[in-house]
């Protein structure tokens, strides 16, 4: 989604910051993805010792 509103951004202003720094917050949000997933095998690891 945020992909697409990064590109119609682009498209629209042809503005490549307001393209790289959405794109910024895509990178940062599949961070944030990535940390619950690790967190939450973590949490079940320690709960199953």
């Amino acid at each position: 989604m945020i992909k697409k509103i990064a590109w119609d951004a682009f498209k629209n202003t042809g503005d490549i910051n307001a393209f790289l720094e959405l794109k910024q917050i895509e990178n940062i949000e599949n961070n944030i993805k990535e940390i619950q997933e690790i967190t939450n095998l973590n949490l079940e690891n320690h709960d199953n010792k």
